[in-house]
């Protein structure tokens, strides 16, 4: 399956700071060693009233991270913050994080329409289209190189570690030059799951991908569900599961789940997602059902066999729409980051799956 990012904090604090109107400070991880709670690219925002979007570690951090925020916040002077909890030093500075790692932190300030914030929004819109996009952070050097920048811009040594990490297709440390080194992270397109399929039992996985930080989008052929259906961010297409390929682009989908709970249509999906490239196909209902769908798209069910996932979800013993949308999202976290995921008999005790 192609490589997923499954950290969006990135589209988290962007969205966070649109909706400000005052500065706040954007806290980097660019280094770690040891055990560590977050790892090199995870983020934070912390604004001037102490609010917190994000962590970088167990909250054992955290507090001190602030106090670098406020100082950040009043002159607009990029800093960097240092933690080394690997020896019994930890204890004597205060922090008592336990933690047995060391990490390196730029603190960066944000303002609303500032060069940062705009760069910021144009990378959520590339990797929610579905391209790549590298964010170069420079942690050392002089401190007035400190900071995140989102393309290299006139810079030729940024433009070229962009460049490298984008072909690489992994993030990477890179010295710009004989002064500045940068932390040049890779961002690969988060999943976009396709969900086929609109009724009520949707909306529950809608709402869990959602908060994972996937694209959805869900189609259906009935309107009265598309239209009153609380599907937040969701993309929504409507039309008869036979036009699937028609009206929606599939090479853009990682993973779908045909959800629909109309025989016909469920059997149209399957026979379209057969002749896609979608890698994870998940299924809705128990095995018998699986396969009676199976035997109605006849040849079309050859390309399925390898990639179906049916009954989609982990084995929870989830009765409800919630917990059989848990299950289902589990099992996709799990796929997408290269995890075992076990076939299940989840939806096979949901009377809703029948």
């Amino acid at each position: 399956m192609i490589s997923r990012r499954l950290d969006t904090s990135i589209e988290l604090l962007t969205a966070r700071l649109v909706a400000l109107s005052e500065a706040a400070v954007l806290a980097t991880i660019v280094s770690t060693e040891g055990s560590t709670y977050r790892k090199a690219g995870a983020r934070m925002l912390i604004e001037a009233n102490g609010r917190m979007t994000g962590l970088l570690s167990g909250g054992c951090l955290e507090r001190d991270l602030a106090e670098h925020a406020h100082a950040v916040l009043a002159t607009g002077v990029p800093a960097i913050a240092q933690y080394d909890m690997r020896t019994t030093d930890d204890l004597i500075y205060g922090i008592g994080a336990g933690c047995e790692g060391a990490m390196r932190v730029v603190l960066e300030r944000v303002e609303p329409g500032s060069r940062l914030l705009a760069e910021l929004i144009a990378v959520v819109r590339r990797v929610g289209e579905g391209e790549s996009a590298a964010i170069v952070v420079v942690h050392r050097g002089p401190a007035s190189a400190y900071g995140t920048y989102c393309n290299g811009g006139t810079d030729a040594a940024m433009s070229a570690a962009v460049q490298s990490v984008l072909e690489q297709g992994r993030s990477a440390t890179v010295s710009l030059d004989a002064e500045r080194q940068a932390w040049v992270e890779y961002l690969a397109p988060p999943p976009h799951v396709l969900i086929c399929g609109a009724g009520p039992d949707a909306i529950p996985l809608v709402r869990l991908l959602e908060g994972l930080g996937f694209i959805t989008t869900v189609t259906d052929h009935r309107p009265v569900y598309l239209d009153n259906g609380d599907w937040g961010a969701a993309r929504r297409s409507l039309g008869a599961a036979s036009a699937l390929a028609d009206r929606l682009p599939l090479t853009r989908f990682d993973a779908a789940v045909v959800m629909s709970h109309h025989l016909e249509s469920d059997a149209s999906y399957l026979a379209v997602l057969g002749s896609s490239s979608i890698g994870y196909i998940g299924l809705l209902g128990p095995r018998a059902r699986r396969e009676r769908l199976l035997a109605m798209i006849g040849s079309a069910a050859e390309g399925l066999r390898s990639r179906l996932r049916g009954p989609v979800g982990l084995d929870l013993g989830a009765p409800t729409p919630e917990g059989i949308a848990l299950a289902i999202a589990a099992e996709l976290q799990a796929v997408f980051a290269g995890r075992s995921a076990a076939m299940s008999t989840t939806s096979e005790v949901a009377a809703i799956s029948a």
